[in-house]
């Protein structure tokens, strides 16, 4: 099996190039101008993540919505859930940036956590 990439670790960009032998676990990457490139593809392959940025509504009369994202890369696969979560919520301010949302999206370690103030 193969498939094509294009790291997005730095500005070059690199056209990557991963195969697999049906019964390996591992990727061989080829393409990559530097390590950051294979690093990303093995990731990107395995176990794909992404930072989550999304808004959350709130009691302020200047503002209806309050930014959020998440603390590192969530795994792809709890994206919706998080987002489905994120939209039906309403918060209470004041909140400060920084400050914990939920803490510990579905047992991965990573936070949602608002990326602004907002004085009441």
């Amino acid at each position: 099996m193969e498939k094509r990439l294009i790291c997005i670790n730095c500005p070059i960009g690199c056209h990557l190039s991963a195969k697999r032998e049906s019964d390996s676990a591992k990727w061989e990457i080829n393409g990559n101008r530097c390590p950051r490139g294979e690093t990303y593809a093995q990731n990107e392959l395995t176990d794909p993540r992404r930072v989550v940025t999304a808004t959350v509504a709130c009691d302020s009369a200047i503002i209806s919505r309050v930014p959020v994202r998440t603390s590192e890369p969530l795994p792809k696969r709890h994206i919706d859930q998080l987002l489905n979560r994120l939209y039906t919520m309403q918060i209470k301010i004041p909140v400060k940036r920084g400050e914990v949302l939920i803490a510990d999206v579905e047992n991965t370690g990573v936070n949602v956590v608002f990326s602004c103030d907002c004085p009441r």
